[in-house]
């Protein structure tokens, strides 16, 4: 499903909405949540939104993100682990979380949030859009294939560059060259996904992964196979659709 609304703030207000209403129907079904969620500039106000969204109980959510930078601490402003500590544990007071800690020997790390997230299933995942068609830090050509749930990814010069424009980084030489990402069947195997993309920088990687063919080159092309998938997008990120939804 591809809902497009005029502008990122209503964008944003509609998939907290959606989200929360997901979280609000499991949690009414199931004991306890898991939760994945993704970082970056096009996710902000669709979190805020979320914080303010009532009667969830987030001490029953267990929270995992996607990525992280090899060799950032959370120290950092670019780490993504001070940003859901910041914009995500902190505001919902959620107790339950797993972050991938970027100064620890990357295997390490990999492979105790291997076997922390395989212990259950993933019932929701937020995800977003790269300039370069990125799902988490897959960049293209991305492993369809692997099963393994995080894996040590090489970041190309487009995803770098993306993290320069967008302010995280003062130059290219300074985005770290490797992170740790979720994997693609990782993601897919969450049972629910929302993808959130603001934004006319992202236009392009919207339409190749939503009207383009189904493949690493695209990485996002692949949520596609995803039964059940929602995509929330601003009338900037939708704007070289052919069809409008």
């Amino acid at each position: 499903m591809v809902r497009i609304f005029p502008n990122k703030v209503q964008m944003s207000a509609a998939a907290a909405s959606h989200a929360a209403a997901v979280l609000r129907k499991r949690l009414d079904q199931q004991k306890n949540l898991r939760l994945v969620a993704a970082t970056g500039a096009s996710q902000l106000l669709f979190l805020q939104h979320l914080a303010q969204e009532s009667s969830i109980d987030w001490s029953r959510v267990e929270l995992f993100h996607l990525d992280e930078y090899i060799g950032l601490g959370e120290d950092h402003p670019a780490s993504f682990a001070r940003y859901i500590r910041q914009q995500i544990i902190e505001p919902l007071h959620i107790s339950r979380y797993h972050l991938l800690n970027g100064t620890r020997p990357p295997a390490d790390v990999i492979a105790e949030a291997n076997t922390v997230i395989s212990q259950s299933p993933i019932d929701l995942a937020f995800v977003g859009i790269g300039e370069n068609g990125h799902l988490a830090f897959n960049d293209p050509p991305a492993d369809f294939q692997t099963e393994q749930p995080y894996i040590l990814v090489e970041l190309d010069k487009a995803c770098r560059q993306q993290q320069v424009n967008e302010g995280w980084f003062p130059s290219l030489d300074a985005v770290p060259r490797q992170a740790i990402s979720m994997s693609i069947q990782q993601i897919l195997k969450s049972g629910e996904i929302i993808c959130v993309v603001p934004g006319p920088q992202k236009a392009k990687a919207v339409q190749a992964s939503l009207e383009g063919p189904i493949c690493p080159e695209v990485p996002a092309s692949i949520l596609r196979t995803h039964p059940h998938v929602t995509f929330f997008l601003d009338k900037d990120a939708a704007s070289q659709l052919q069809v409008q939804t």
